[in-house]
């Protein structure tokens, strides 16, 4: 019973995650799957349709909000083909770092949260 316990509060208290085709985190957002690929310098969002088509982002804008260490850091991110947001960051992300994905595509809001 103590495991179960455990095991339900770690699923609820944690958003669902799973590895993506480019080696990064997915959640779903809007029935949109959502990759996010983090590297020292950069954070790289993968936007798809329900069945996996990627969605058309190139001329595309948007933010990702990441809070780490008590601040908060807004990073504009440019729309690059097929289905990509990209945006560059001034310091690698810590572990524990919250991330936001905030763009509009196709005429409706899209917001994705991962946590590193």
């Amino acid at each position: 019973m103590r495991f179960l316990v455990t095991a339900l509060t770690l699923a609820l208290s944690a958003p669902a995650m799973a590895g993506g085709p480019n080696g990064g985190q997915v959640v779903m957002a809007e029935d949109h799957p959502v990759e996010l690929v983090v590297t020292d310098t950069g954070l790289t969002f993968f936007v798809s349709e329900e069945g996996g088509q990627p969605i058309a982002t190139a001329g595309l804008s948007g933010k990702a909000y990441i809070q780490a260490g008590g601040k908060t850091e807004t990073v504009a991110l440019k729309g690059a083909a097929p289905n990509r947001f990209v945006g560059d960051l001034k310091t690698p992300l810590p572990p524990g770092a919250k991330i936001v994905l905030s763009a509009k595509v196709h005429g409706h809001g899209l917001q994705a949260r991962f946590e590193r």
